[in-house]
């Protein structure tokens, strides 16, 4: 379930959970207003149900969903009551001041490591694969931060629709690589830091009516990758990583499968990027092989590193993966995906890593190139091939010297 200005979701129009060609929040699976699951201590897992089979796009795995649901409140429920126990051993005030310490500690350490940087203007621009601008201008000043995305596409009619709280959940991640100490992450990171952020793709209106809400479930998956990247790229410390997720979706009638896919790290000064890892918002790690062709109808003839995807440099970009599929029954496919057209950014003089690129190879032979965006039906004995970026590199080449 994601969190979704007043509405929250689950399932959506394709068989998968991450529907390409939504474009508008009713589309992309049940939407839930505000409703109470526990009032004054009962639940109400009927009315739950309720919401997620009596709407237009209702869910197919409503036991699945309410066992994610009462798992989230198992963990709630945990974290209030160690909350509760820490209260009572130590006391309300102690606890407090705590807390307090732990954010101006956080705020500190983080004004300390903006002023590493030499006060100035800092800027960035990447496009999506449709050419939408992500844009963001830095601002310094003695450990201050002012980040503004002014310039920034205005709001997208497909699914690329970021939130405000993915916009800051990007930015305290950046400045969290930044600081690069193991400090509690909490919202003290952002004190030193104001943030201008214009309605648009990454922050969007958003009405009562679902239906007249914008389409965001690849501004949670890609846009926070891509954005990600931009910020780095202001400040110059790292090169671009694969910039997507490589969403990968396929079902029919009697099941859903999702899964993210690895590729390329960037490389920074002193390291080459990782390979096939999943790095930044992606957050997972991917299904083994065995369990994947034992639950599902899939055989995995391939899964292996793409060589010489990542982009030269003094430092290497890290390598993408090559990913092949043969499907054992008729299926429905949906690839949410960026870094298509162009391939992730070397900095200081480094290569771009290679573009990701996917395709179906049909039973009798024929070859059908996907797109970044694009769900697609698949017949049995039908391949899907997929190479995801490789990371772009650091420094040039020429730089390189030798002792003898």
């Amino acid at each position: 379930m994601v969190n979704r200005a007043h509405h929250s979701e689950i399932g959506g129009i394709s068989p998968g959970s991450m529907p390409p060609n939504a474009t508008n929040l009713e589309q992309e699976g049940v939407t839930i207003s505000p409703f109470y699951l526990i009032k004054k201590g009962v639940a109400n897992w009927k009315g739950m149900r309720d919401i997620l089979l009596n709407c237009k796009y209702p869910t197919r795995s409503v036991d699945e969903n309410l066992a994610d649901l009462n798992a989230a409140l198992a963990a709630n429920k945990n974290g209030a009551n160690a909350l509760i126990e820490l209260i009572s051993n130590h006391g309300n005030e102690t606890v407090q001041t705590y807390l307090n310490l732990l954010r101006q500690h956080a705020s500190t350490k983080m004004k300390a490591t903006l002023q590493k940087f030499p006060d100035g203007n800092y800027s960035a621009t990447e496009f999506l694969d449709d050419g939408s601008p992500l844009k963001v201008s830095i601002k310094l000043n003695n450990g201050l931060c002012k980040i503004d995305f002014t310039g920034s596409s205005p709001v997208h009619p497909g699914n690329m629709n970021a939130t405000e709280a993915i916009v800051k959940s990007v930015i305290i991640y950046v400045l969290r690589l930044l600081l690069n100490e193991p400090i509690p992450l909490n919202d003290g990171l952002l004190e030193p830091v104001g943030i201008i952020l214009p309605t648009g793709l990454l922050n969007p209106d958003f009405d009562d009516d679902p239906k007249k809400c914008p389409a965001v479930v690849g501004g949670n998956v890609e846009i926070s990758m891509r954005l990600t990247d931009t910020l780095l790229k202001a400040f110059g410390v790292v090169a671009a990583s694969q910039g997507t997720m490589n969403n990968t979706l396929f079902g029919n009638n009697n099941f859903g499968y999702y899964e993210t896919i690895c590729g390329g790290c960037g490389a920074g000064e002193g390291f080459n990027g990782a390979s096939a890892v999943h790095h930044h918002m992606t957050n997972t790690r991917i299904t083994d092989p065995e369990i994947m062709e034992h639950c599902y109808p899939v055989r995995l003839d391939e899964f292996s590193i793409r060589k010489n995807s990542g982009g030269k440099g003094k430092w290497n970009g890290g390598n993408g993966v090559k990913r092949i599929l043969t499907f054992l029954e008729s299926v429905n496919l949906s690839v949410l995906s960026q870094r298509r057209n162009s391939g992730p950014f070397g900095i200081k003089g480094g290569d771009s890593g290679k573009p990701g690129f996917q395709k179906i190879i049909r039973k009798k032979g024929e070859i059908v190139e996907l797109d970044s965006i694009q769900n697609i039906n698949i017949e049995e004995g039908d391949r899907f091939v997929i190479e995801t970026p490789g990371g772009g590199g650091f420094g040039k080449l020429k730089d390189l010297h030798y002792e003898f």
